[in-house]
């Protein structure tokens, strides 16, 4: 046993107290740099090999990799190091301060995520690393609450080929084997102002922008109708119209109107094939209107994930947990981590809890969580 290490509560603290917010407002944008070099001092103290890796396009961030023996496979276990924003008068509490009451750890990523790295190295203590004939990797990624820039570069710049990868997202310990993706796209419709008492004068945006509702509402019910997935509570995709704002008085005519809708595809709807379907949807319009249709992606699209319920990694965890995986509807990195290997979302915490004020992780977690890693651990690392 490494005697060095803080316990649990206090490695737990640490974490919490170091502030990692990620957001597009620049000015509630931070690095997640000092929560990192403490990962890297705390696994270093355990043995492992440690890498810190910036990230490209952020505002100063890294991703960090622990690595434990060597050779082929082994276990991949990922979490992101960042938290979104808080609401200064809707916390009871110091967001910063671990605080333990009622049988709850209140913080700002008590649940979502920054805890699952205190599991991780406490779960490490008692294992007897000399005895690894595979190895272990301890993945902490950046902006996954924004642009999920960490994951995406980590993946395409790795040679690592793990057997298999658990995300340690809040699933209160349920294995989520699939999600779906979101895409958040702007429709920018460029007409001609002038007044109102003369229409001819003008091209109305509002009046453009309702007719490429027209044609979206109809790919909408397409997608219903062409893709399906039955393990989903929702088995089709969906497009929700999510804010529109145009014009600016009532006797001018609106020169420009914009849309932003966000869509959740399927597992296997490839996001090329997404970005395809709506521009065809929108051709029509194109076509009458030439240059005054534009379409702009809100943010990076994230693509559905799924791995196999026949995948070995699923079959173990769940023997292990006692339960069936899961679909779910929120997105996490696992589109991504899963290029590298098969991939399960599987932590401590309740996904109710992600980005509420006074966020919380029932204590009730812990002992099963810590039960939990050393057996996932042995398992795929130490082969008897």
């Amino acid at each position: 046993m490494n005697k060095t290490l803080p316990p649990f509560i206090e490695l737990y603290s640490k974490l919490i107290a170091i502030p990692s917010i990620s957001a597009t407002d620049p000015a509630l944008d931070q690095s997640n740099e000092t929560l990192i070099h403490l990962l890297a001092e705390w696994f270093t103290t355990l043995g492992f090999n440690v890498e810190v890796q910036p990230v490209p396009g952020t505002r100063h961030k890294f991703n960090l990799l622990a690595s434990l023996g060597e050779g082929p496979g082994g276990l991949l276990l990922s979490g992101h190091s960042d938290t979104v924003p808080f609401d200064d008068g809707q916390w009871t509490r110091d967001p910063f301060t671990l605080t333990e009451q009622d049988n709850k750890l209140y913080g700002l990523g008590s649940a979502d995520m920054k805890g699952f790295f205190a599991f991780i190295l406490d779960a490490l203590r008692d294992i007897d690393k000399k005895q690894f004939t595979k190895p272990l990797y301890i993945l902490a990624t950046a902006d996954e609450e924004t642009s999920m820039a960490g994951a995406r570069y980590f993946t395409t710049t790795s040679h690592l080929k793990p057997d298999c990868a658990i995300i340690g997202e809040p699933t209160s310990l349920q294995p989520v084997r699939a999600h779906k993706g979101h895409i958040a796209n702007a429709i920018r419709i460029t007409g001609q102002s002038g007044h109102s008492s003369d229409p001819s004068r003008g091209i109305n945006a509002i009046e453009l922008m309702h007719e490429a509702i027209g044609h979206l509402m109809t790919l909408r019910d397409g997608l219903k109708e062409r893709y399906h997935h039955d393990a989903f509570a929702i088995p089709y995709p969906t497009m929700n119209f999510g804010h529109i704002h145009g014009g600016d008085a009532p006797n001018r005519i609106c020169a420009c109107c914009e849309l932003h809708l966000d869509i959740r595809p399927l597992p296997g709807l490839t996001l090329n094939d997404l970005d395809e379907l709506v521009n065809q949807a929108l051709t029509p319009l194109s076509r009458v209107w030439p240059g005054r249709v534009a379409i702009e992606h809100l943010h990076e699209a994230i693509p559905g994930y799924e791995c196999s319920a026949d995948d070995p990694l699923i079959q173990v965890v769940e023997k292990l947990v006692g339960t069936k995986a899961e679909v779910v509807n929120y997105c996490t990195e696992a589109p991504f981590i899963q290029q590298m290997c098969p991939t399960l979302v599987l932590g401590p915490g309740s996904i109710e809890q992600a980005h509420q004020p006074d966020e919380f992780l029932a204590t009730s977690f812990i002992q099963p969580t810590r039960h939990l890693l050393t057996q996932v651990i042995q398992h795929f690392c130490i082969k008897k």
